[in-house]
């Protein structure tokens, strides 16, 4: 009888890798925000930081990062899931039981991470998502586009309609949630800072905004395993005209959707459109770059560091929001609502770069991260090994 297993090392394709690696930078750079500060959640960001370079900051992450990383990471979990599908019919082993296990473990570590570390978690989002996607996996390619892109499009023109609707109410601090939030984290009690954090996940998780959040990331699911049936990430030799044709589609539609609406003041009624149609572009665009660089020796120089990242993507991201909850909150060094946007991505740039080399330390020395080897252990009902060979 065969057993499901995963991934050897060399059936990876590193330019995944790196793209997970790549979206774990971006998704950072992002998180760093609204870890450190209350005004990603309730506005007031602009005002708060008045100066030009943090102004200029802000912008610069709105473009180019803001919804462009998780999306990008969203579409790698869709593609692996495609992945795994496959080499699960392979070996004539049940796909959807199997990919239940995985998932329900993911809401696990989702429940721990959204609860007891972060409200801003995407992981408890993933799991209960993908399991509305298993009810797609085996639908042919051109069903899963076509589902996909009405799902985004429908979500994205009702949503931005009602905002459209409502603009004259939009762009208002929230001050006594502000003030709550400061008093909170900035306090050493565990307690009030853990009760702070419940309700912030309750502020941004309600029924409608779940339902949002779902009408978005299902449609990325699908997209990247749309990408994992056409194999133009698996081969990318044999696809350059298709990989190139995408690029140059979703480059146009980053740059017209992503910073288009600076042109018009950037209004805020557009920001949901800014966010999930282009942030969907803008997270290709990224991946089919990753993958036509990686096709050249100087690319595979410049991508290998975030290829050891990216392998340990899980633990990398819940070791972030660690090293932030000790940064920020009370109960570590204090610095919630000090630190400006200039000075946070100094942050990014050292913890990051702190992140690629122990990932290139661990993994010289052990085949997963702590917490893949974790979830692979539970997923596959087995103890799976962790030291690399010699």
């Amino acid at each position: 009888m065969q057993t499901a297993a995963p991934l050897k090392r060399s059936e990876r394709m590193m330019w995944i890798d790196a793209s997970r690696g790549f979206a774990i930078l971006g998704i950072f750079v992002v998180n760093i925000g609204a870890f450190s500060a209350p005004y990603f959640l309730y506005g007031g960001g602009m005002e708060a930081w008045s100066n030009q370079v943090d102004q200029a900051v802000q912008v610069i992450i709105d473009i180019f990062f803001q919804a462009s990383f998780y999306t990008l990471f969203s579409i790698l979990f869709g593609f692996g899931l495609q992945i795994l599908k496959e080499r699960l019919e392979e070996k004539a082993i049940a796909v959807k039981p199997f990919l239940y296990r995985r998932l329900f473990i993911l809401i696990g570590f989702g429940l721990v991470h959204a609860f007891l570390i972060w409200h801003g978690d995407i992981l408890l989002s993933y799991g209960i998502i993908g399991l509305v996607f298993t009810a797609f996996v085996f639908h042919d390619e051109k069903t899963i586009l076509a589902w996909g892109s009405l799902i985004l499009l429908v979500s994205v023109s009702l949503y931005t309609l009602m905002l459209y609707n409502v603009r004259d109410l939009l762009g208002t601090a929230n001050t006594f949630e502000i003030r709550l939030a400061k008093e909170n984290y900035a306090s050493n009690d565990l307690g009030a800072i853990l009760g702070q954090n419940l309700n912030d996940w309750l502020y941004s998780n309600s029924v409608f905004s779940y339902i949002l959040l779902g009408t978005t990331l299902l449609p990325l699911f699908l997209f990247g395993m749309y990408l994992g049936k056409k194999r133009w990430l698996h081969r990318p030799a044999d696809f350059k005209q298709e990989l190139m044709k995408g690029w140059l589609i979703s480059l146009f539609f980053f740059v017209v959707l992503k910073a288009g609406p600076y042109v018009f003041g950037n209004p805020d009624w557009f920001s949901y459109a800014q966010d999930n149609l282009g942030g969907s572009a803008s997270a290709l665009f990224y991946l089919f770059t990753i993958t036509l660089l990686a096709q050249r020796r100087f690319g595979v120089k410049l991508l290998k560091p975030f290829s050891f990242v990216g392998r340990m993507s899980l633990s990398n991201y819940i070791l972030q929001s660690l090293i932030c909850f000790v940064l920020f909150y009370g109960i570590g060094f204090g610095l919630y609502g000090s630190v400006r946007p200039v000075e946070a991505m100094g942050v990014v740039v050292l913890v990051y770069t702190a992140q690629i080399l122990f990932s290139k330390w661990w993994l010289a020395r052990f085949r997963y991260g702590p917490l893949e080897w974790l979830w692979r252990s539970l997923t596959y009902r087995q103890r799976q090994p962790l030291r690399e060979r010699n």
